[in-house]
């Protein structure tokens, strides 16, 4: 069984590896222990990215979107902030499969649910379909992520029309 550490590696790594062949520029910071784990250097912006390792329960993938850390009162949990990260890109080893997560599409959630295939109850309001944050559809140059632009107080918006795929909420995968 792997630890958590060697969870994180391994996710580091797969997502730099899958990122690098979408033909992204992958840097990793000089030294551990900051609130992000790589660089993504494309379309001219720099992104902070936090790697997470992504479990797989039945047809759903969860990312976790908070640190946890040992402390004197037990394991301390923190979530994420805008100033703190740009983005998550979880890698489920289970599917070597990466996903692309803005922080924007995430800010203030403990975690995200992604949705491999239709819930058997037909859910389909307010689903997060994986397929919508796959890296190849996040990350390629013509992709959402490639339209975002930044304003100057740092939020993010879309400066061009967005695809389908670039959506939060979208239509189910064909099954």
């Amino acid at each position: 069984m792997l630890t958590t550490d060697q969870k994180g590696g391994i996710a580091e790594m797969g997502i730099a590896w899958h990122a690098t062949l979408l033909g992204v520029d992958v840097y990793k910071p000089m030294s551990e222990g900051g609130r992000y784990d790589l660089i993504f250097d494309f379309d001219e912006r720099l992104w902070r990215v936090q790697c997470k390792w992504a479990n797989r329960y039945g047809e759903v993938i969860i990312v976790r979107c908070y640190s946890a850390r040992r402390a004197r009162e037990g394991v301390r949990q923190r979530l994420y902030s805008p100033d703190e990260v740009d983005a998550f890109a979880a890698y489920c080893a289970e599917l070597d499969r990466c996903f692309f997560l803005p922080i924007a599409d995430v800010v203030g959630q403990r975690n995200i649910q992604l949705r491999l295939r239709p819930a058997r109850n037909n859910q389909r309001l307010r689903v997060n379909w994986a397929d919508t944050f796959d890296f190849e559809a996040r990350l390629r140059r013509d992709g959402a992520i490639a339209q975002l632009g930044e304003r100057l107080a740092g939020s993010q918006k879309v400066a061009g029309s967005s695809p389908a795929g670039s959506t939060l909420f979208g239509e189910p995968p064909p099954v």
